[in-house]
């Protein structure tokens, strides 16, 4: 079909707009990528704006050679996979058992989750929790308390609710196939989407996870990336801020500047490296249980 003008001016105006939400959303992690590996000199300027200028990654060698670097790595990889797997483990049967209509009690135990979504405790009753638990202080405290999330548990529910047939588990009832098996023999492998959807948002948690380390961790060989990486910026700025004179507090300013952008890149390139292997299954999962029928 051939288009008018009209149509073909529609269309140069569309992808104008998605060409500029692209560049909208890539060019600030883009401006972060160029900015790390230029002189700081010339981004202070503003002369880094397309590509990188006077090629330098001093700040790229202050992180790498910091051991607190590795050891924050080490702690938020361990709390990550360890918290995603719980989590998974915890979720999914959760959800399998909330979506099965003959489980009576279902709604009020639903009712119950949906109720810790608006009402909390607060920090000083978490800690204290904590404390008498004896999770204070140790990698269980990143991973128990958030072991289940609400929103995921009604994610996963309602897929199980709208894309697994009833069909197929009166067809296991007759197979002699209980709920447990039916949940792990074919609910899960027909689960693959969700699965790393909500995979994927654990795992995004518990990277980007700042405030737990922050609040309830003493010792700093426990600390996440994320807390490491702060107080190595706070250094750096308060060295600088202690600097006397005005050439020495530049140059210092734009070390820590450097550092800075670095600490973004290595703080975030696990996640952009993870990504595009879950993409497939998180367009298509993240609509699951939007469209009943």
């Amino acid at each position: 079909m051939r288009q008018g003008p009209a149509d073909r001016l529609i269309t140069a105006m569309v992808w104008l707009l998605i060409i500029a939400v692209v560049l909208v959303i890539i060019y600030p992690l883009y401006f972060v990528v160029i900015a790390s590996i230029s002189d700081q000199k010339l981004v202070s300027l503003g002369s880094v704006v397309w590509w990188p200028q006077g090629f330098n990654v001093k700040g790229y060698s202050r992180v790498l050679t910091d051991a607190r670097i590795w050891t924050g790595y080490r702690n938020t990889i361990i709390y990550s996979v360890l918290g995603t797997v719980v989590n998974m483990a915890v979720t999914m049967p959760v959800a399998y058992a909330l979506s099965r209509r003959e489980f009576r009690p279902r709604r009020a135990i639903m009712f119950l989750f949906t109720f810790t979504m608006f009402f909390g405790g607060g920090l000083i009753p978490s800690y204290l929790l904590y404390k008498q638990l004896g999770i204070l202080n140790s990698m269980w405290v990143f991973i128990l308390p958030g072991a289940v999330s609400v929103y995921n548990v009604i994610i996963a529910r309602s897929f199980f609710e709208t894309t697994i047939p009833e069909e197929l588990f009166d067809a296991a009832q007759i197979d002699g196939v209980s709920y447990f098996g039916f949940f792990m023999k074919i609910a899960l492998p027909l689960s693959t989407a969700i699965i790393a959807v909500i995979g994927l948002y654990y795992f995004v948690g518990h990277w980007n996870d700042f405030f737990t380390g922050l609040v309830f961790i003493r010792d700093y060989g426990r600390q996440p990336l994320q807390v490491v990486l702060r107080d190595m910026l706070l250094t750096n700025q308060t060295q600088t801020g202690q600097m006397l004179s005005g050439k020495a507090m530049q140059e210092q300013q734009q070390f820590a500047d450097q550092i800075k952008y670095g600490a973004m890149i290595i703080s975030s390139l696990p996640l952009i490296v993870i990504y595009p292997f879950l993409q497939k299954y998180f367009e298509k999962g993240v609509m699951i249980g939007a469209i009943k029928g």
